[in-house]
This record gives structure tokens, sequence and C-alpha cells, in this order.
């Protein structure tokens, strides 16, 4: 079958952030540089809602211990990706040649890919809805349109310029972020310390459902921060900024989401900030939050793009990305993806628990150069994705443990018996 011969680096693969090549030495970004870039991406709206779910069914000291153990199982996770994505320099798409084979990677390209576009055109749709009706303007017609056109081209600027850009506008925002969301949980903390009483837990969610709601709701896109973690100057640096971000930061804005639920009944902390009379810090906080997470988004699916169809031109899968995306937006499709993107969410994770294996074990914890002779398929690679995203979908959807983390180890051992056996 084909085997695979990395194009030679073109001379505009700086400014396209090494699409299809390891980040160089002399590319390399500190710590705090890194910290802030994955913590703009963990900040995201879907994790509010997550805890938002967790609140009502649990009391504070149960809370605490789900939202630590779940964030602790996230972080370690994305943590390892991130070291090894460190010591190669490369994304997760990449590194997916080795473990799928040259054609089969391109399976892991369309998974990675189109979700990421489908929740950029929802979330897109989402953001605009929430504004206009914070701002009490109609929730559809030409003015909804227009922001629709504006936010969706505005979120992916900062993608289209690459990890500066981004850079930059996580330094911004992200302490602000912070600042907004500690100034709401000091308003909700006053209210609950004031509160007679608050409502009893109901106990409608045990804790394993739990546990895969905090860790499951972002470990799809936890297996794409190697987009980031590449450019780490150490492995170090790789992990604890990756740590900082999908255990400490995604942690406070689960118990965010759940304190704000538990005292004002809203899962939407952004409503929340408005009863609590703090209406123009929701609405910074809205489109802060949402722009550190969509530019990843899509900056996600141009890699994943560029990786498919081999080729360094990542700015045109940024723009041709954010207008299909648009397309999606606008013609109320993007209603119908959620429950499509959840299943593909459960069946990317697996991805990670291969390409661990495949680092450590297999290799040695040295990847071999992207030039190297690769198979089209590494069958090893593709029946224990097969078997692992079966056991995810099936165990999550049973309630049986955490369905994205069974899928996980399922195919890590699953891929490790067949490296031993079949070396």
């Amino acid at each position: 079958m084909s085997l695979s011969t990395e194009p030679k680096l073109l001379d505009n693969s700086v400014a396209e952030d090494y699409p299809l090549s390891a980040v160089p030495k002399s590319a390399r970004k500190p710590y705090w540089s890194l910290c802030l870039m994955l913590m703009g991406f963990s900040l995201t709206s879907t994790t509010l809602f997550a805890g938002g779910a967790l609140g009502p069914a649990f009391s504070v000291p149960q809370l605490m211990t789900i939202i630590v153990i779940g964030n602790l199982i996230l972080g370690c996770y994305c943590a390892a990706l991130g070291y090894i994505a460190s010591q190669s320099g490369l994304t997760t798409v990449l590194m997916a040649r080795f473990s799928f084979g040259n054609v089969g990677s391109r399976w892991v390209d369309f998974i990675m890919g189109f979700t990421q576009i489908g929740w950029y055109a929802f979330t897109t749709a989402v953001v605009v809805q929430v504004l206009l009706e914070l701002l009490g303007g109609p929730s559809e017609g030409i003015l909804y349109v227009a922001l629709v056109l504006f936010f969706n081209y505005a979120f992916c600027a900062t993608a289209y310029i690459g990890y500066r850009a981004i850079d930059w506008l996580s330094r911004l925002a992200v302490p602000a972020m912070l600042v907004l969301v500690s100034i709401s949980l000091f308003l909700a903390f006053r209210v609950f310390g004031g509160a007679a009483s608050l409502p009893e837990p109901t106990g409608g969610m045990n804790m394993g459902a739990a546990l895969a709601v905090v860790s499951g709701t972002f470990i799809s896109g936890g297996t794409q921060a190697t987009n980031w973690s590449r450019f780490a100057d150490s492995g170090k640096s790789a992990v604890v900024a990756t740590l900082s971000a999908f255990m400490v930061v995604n942690g406070i804005l689960v118990f965010a989401g759940a304190f704000c639920t538990l005292v004002y009944g809203s899962e939407d902390l952004i409503k929340a900030m408005a009863t609590q009379g703090i209406l123009a810090g929701g609405v910074i906080l809205l489109i802060l939050n949402v722009w550190t997470t969509q530019d990843n988004t899509i900056y996600a699916f141009s890699v994943a793009g560029a990786n498919m169809f081999r080729t360094h031109k990542r700015h045109a899968f940024v723009l041709g990305g954010a207008t299909l995306a648009l397309v999606f937006t606008l013609s109320g499709i993007y209603e119908l993806l959620p429950q499509y993107l959840i299943f593909l969410g459960t069946v990317i994770p697996p991805v990670g628990g291969i390409i661990m294996v495949d680092f450590w074990l297999r290799h040695g914890g040295r990847f071999p150069k992207l030039s190297s002779r690769l198979p089209a398929f590494n069958w090893a690679g593709v029946i224990a994705y097969v078997v692992g995203s079966v056991v995810a979908y099936g165990t999550g959807t049973v309630g049986l443990g955490i369905g994205p983390v069974n899928g996980i180890v399922t195919a890590a051992v699953i891929y490790g018996i067949f490296c031993r056996v079949l070396r």
C-alpha cells in the first residue's frame, strides 16, 4: 500500500504554525505563555453548564470531592498528551500517523476536524442568542444575522494569525475572566452565607455519573490541546501548564457553574451575573469566554484539515472552516448537531490512549521522523481504536463508569498487547 513521505518544509511553514512538521526548538514558548493559552482554551461555557448540572444534585462537600477527582482525571490525561507533544513537537493528528498509518490517520483528522467545526457553528449561534436575550433584542431577523456574521469571522481572526495572536488574546482575556468569575463567586457566597436555607440536594445523579460529567465534558477538547503544548520549551512546562488549565482552572469553572446554580437556580453564570447586577461584566465574560475557546476550536479544525490534505496552507482551512460553520449556523442545521457531536466526542479520547502507548511502549519515548516510511494502515491501532470507541459509547450510554475514560483504557490496553505480540 501507499507509504508516507513528508513534504519538504516550505518557507511559509513558520507563518502557518508548522501544520505538517514538528515545532523546532527555536520556536518554543515559555511556561507562562503556554499556561495562559491553555487556560483560555479551557475557560469554556460548556464547563459552566456541566457544573450547573451538578449543583442541585449534591451537597457542597460532595461537590468539591467530585470536582477534585474528576478534574484530576481530566488533567492527568491531558498532561500526559501534553508531555508527548512537547517532546515530539507534534500535534495529535500528526502523532496519529504512527499509530493509525498514513491513510488510517485521516479518520482521526475527520473526527477531530468535524467536531470542532460543528461546535464552532453551534457556539456562535448560542452566544448571539444569549447576547440578544441579555440586551433585550430580537432573537431572529437582520440583527441576528448581522451578529452571526460578525462573530463568526471575528472569533477566527486570532486563529488565522496563529499562536502569536491567540497568545496576546489569552494574556488579556484570561486574567479578566478570572477576575469576573471571582467577583461573581464572591457575590454568590454573600447570598449563600445570608440564606436561611438552601435547597436540599436532590441526589438525582450518582457519583459515577457526576465524575463522567466533570471529566468527560471537555476530554475530547483536551485530546487536541497538543496544538499548543507542542510549543512548550520543556516537558515540565507542558505538564504543569496543562494541569494548571485542565485541573485547576477547569475545576474553578465547574464549581462556579455548580455553585451559582445552587444559589440562583440558574446554570448559566452569565444570567446569574445579570441577577447580581453586573450585566456588563457578564457580557464581557461571555464574549471573552467564547472567543478564547472558538479561536482554539477553528485552529484545531485547520490543523486537522491541513494534515488530512497534506498541505501547509492552514490559513485557508481557518477561513474555509469559518465559512462552513456560518452555513451551518444560518441554515439552522446547528440545532441538529449537539447529540452527534457528543457521540463523536465520545469516540475521540481512545485516540489519546493509543498515542500514549505508541509513544512510550512501541517507540520508547521518541517518535521517528515524519519522513519515515509508514504503512497505509496500522491495523493494531485501528482495531484497538474501534474496540475502545465501542466500549466508551456503550458504557457511557448505560452509565457504567466514565465512558470516555473506559474507552481510553480499553484502547490503550489492546494496543499495548498488539505491540507486544506483533513486535
